[in-house]
């Protein structure tokens, strides 16, 4: 008996690079003190407003079936929030409430691709974005050979060209390298996108943490509304990652289909849970800005550290709770410094590599610690970097 390619080329036979992060959680579970700087968990938890808003609303017994598309309270507040942000009339009805963004992302491709369906996505990307792709096609793997050969180049918006490979399933603007494309980049996109009639799946979950330029969704520009799907969720902007509570924001035809296959897949989420995410949205701008404040200011710390070294190149950090570093003078892979840093200085950061061939020799580092614990970290980061690059220019 065999299993289903959908399921055995997930990965591609790999681990999409996740070695690192499970080594450091075995070491801290065997009892090792590891700095741990690799998934995007926050430092502070659920705001305890949120909490009592879930507590209540489970001692008041939310805690049956919820309704498979989301609560109205919640649609509701998803679409006046989106709304609000960005001028297009929404509704609940182009509203999907999910377990997560994870789960979202993956309902999305499979409302949109079909085996043998070619997924285009950015390099670098999110690690699950490739098995995302792979799954939702229901079929095997993304050759990038194959989308080099076969996709043509498409014009930018500022007259250059890039291949078609880059424009991605995915918000470009902040995950995993932090740079926020500008609106006449996203037109360039969209004009791609219209041409060729591609469907357009945009994840927007670190929207509310830019740090330079501005967050802006695909589906405000002209002719976009209907070819876009916007991906969010609460576990970056509200701190509540296990909360798993997510949407998804598309035309109402797509949001009908994507209710039929939640009816035959997560059967919805908890009503408690979306609950105190109705409360949390409802909180304002307060408290989004309580959440991203302590990146914006670690960011700052990591740039006036490695300002002081010639080592580590920062590659641009506009947006996210990362830094993604250039680590090729050392000589070293990404894999390979992630690796030597965990067995020497019990510091897990994520190989560049888990996130596509172009952060190959790059390291990303995620800002979730204290900031004294993070500057130091940073420092004694850029203190391996330096020794290796003076005593093993060569290893790889």
């Amino acid at each position: 008996m065999k299993l289903s390619q959908r399921i055995t080329h997930l990965t591609e036979g790999g681990n999409d690079g996740w070695d690192v992060f499970y080594r450091a959680r075995q070491m801290i579970s065997d009892g090792y003190a590891v700095t741990e700087l690799t998934i995007g968990e926050h430092d502070i938890r659920t705001d305890a407003s949120t909490l009592e808003a879930m507590d209540l609303s489970a001692r008041q017994g939310h805690t049956g079936y919820a309704v498979v598309p989301g609560t109205d309270l919640l649609r509701d507040t998803v679409a006046a929030r989106l709304q609000a942000r960005t001028g297009v009339p929404t509704t609940r009805h182009n509203v999907l409430i999910t377990p997560g963004g994870q789960s979202t992302l993956f309902s999305a491709h499979v409302a949109v691709c079909d085996p043998g369906d070619v997924g285009l996505y950015l390099d670098p990307y999110y690690a699950t974005y490739p098995g995302t792709i792979r799954g939702g096609r229901s079929c095997g793997p993304i050759n990038p050979d194959y989308c080099r050969r076969r996709v043509p180049a498409a014009r930018r918006a500022d007259g250059g060209r890039r291949r078609w490979r880059d424009f991605v399933a995915g918000q470009y603007a902040e995950q995993p390298h932090r740079l926020v494309y500008s609106r006449q980049t996203l037109e360039g996109i969209a004009e791609v996108c219209r041409r060729r009639d591609l469907w357009l799946i945009s994840d927007e979950v670190y929207g509310t943490q830019v740090w330079e330029g501005e967050h802006i969704s695909p589906r405000t520009l002209p002719g976009m509304v209907e070819r876009t799907l916007v991906v969010g969720s609460m576990s970056k902007s509200h701190t509540m990652t296990e909360s798993r509570c997510g949407w998804i924001v598309g035309p109402e035809t797509v949001i009908s289909h994507l209710i039929n296959l939640a009816t035959h897949t997560t059967y919805g989420g908890s009503g408690f849970i979306q609950d105190a995410a109705s409360f949390a949205l409802n909180a304002g701008n307060d408290l989004e800005e309580q959440v991203a404040e302590p990146f914006r200011r670690r960011r700052a710390l990591a740039v006036g550290i490695l300002a002081v070294q010639n080592t580590i190149g920062l590659v641009s950090a506009q947006g996210a709770m990362y830094l993604m570093l250039d680590i090729r003078a050392t000589g070293f892979s990404g894999d390979g410094f992630a690796n030597a840093l965990l067995d020497t200085h019990a510091i897990a950061v994520m190989p560049g590599e888990s996130f596509g061939s172009a952060a190959a020799g790059h390291i990303r580092v995620a800002m979730t610690i204290d900031d004294d614990r993070f500057a130091t970290a940073l420092s004694t980061i850029c203190t391996f970097a330096s020794d290796l690059a003076a005593h093993h220019p060569a290893v790889g």
